[in-house]
């Protein structure tokens, strides 16, 4: 297979890569926490904190908030630059988008479906009596997690991985980057810039030359 002809297969982490937001703040801020997560959320994505420790510690400050904040934070939610042109030209290819999450599926599950994803893959607020517990359900979607999803999601539609890209920003993205074929960081943190094959700013659209490498 040449490069020309592979069908590629793109996973992008969501939060401040898909989209521009962090969906953990917007939920916070409903929750009246907001600088609160934002701080943790800063530190977690430079690599400082443990990701499952720091997200337990943002989830719970959202406990009691009602589960209408689900629809509201998904109001909030802007695309990122780029972002469906890029989605575009992979399926054009015959290839495929996935986008695995450290937020949650009760923002994700809705942009999937506006955006056209193939996968999909976010954690999971527990909500009791219509409102949040401060907990989350399942597996955490910690780095390791996200690797996991794109060789689960490669082997799937028999994709090579030298035929995966990874694109992400923050530090609970670099093992899924370092498992692609090309792993490109997006408006990275520091120590994400250090380490991706190749980082890119503001426009997702950039990404589309990078598909020829792919094979």
């Amino acid at each position: 297979m040449t490069a020309s002809s592979a069908a590629p297969l793109v996973v992008l982490d969501c939060d401040s890569t898909t989209i521009q937001d962090e969906v953990i703040e917007l939920l916070a801020e409903a929750a009246g926490t907001r600088d609160l997560v934002a701080e943790i959320t800063e530190r977690a994505m430079r690599g400082e904190l443990d990701f499952a420790e720091s997200l337990a510690e943002r989830v719970a400050t959202l406990r009691g908030t009602p589960e209408s904040v689900f629809e509201q934070a998904y109001q909030q939610v802007r695309l990122s630059p780029g972002i469906t042109q890029l989605i575009h030209e992979v399926h054009s290819r015959g290839g495929l988008v996935g986008v695995v999450s450290g937020g949650f599926h009760e923002v994700l599950d809705p942009l999937a479906v506006d955006l056209g994803l193939n996968f999909w893959r976010a954690n999971r607020l527990e909500v009791r009596d219509g409102v949040l517990t401060g907990r989350t359900l399942g597996p955490i979607i910690d780095a390791t997690a996200k690797a996991q999803a794109l060789v689960e999601w490669a082997q799937e539609t028999d994709t090579p991985l030298t035929a995966t890209m990874a694109i992400g920003d923050g530090a609970n993205d670099l093992e899924m980057m370092s498992v692609a074929g090309i792993g490109v960081g997006y408006n990275a943190k520091p120590i994400v810039r250090e380490r991706a094959d190749i980082s890119i700013e503001d426009d997702l659209a950039l990404v589309i030359p990078l598909l020829e490498k792919l094979a």
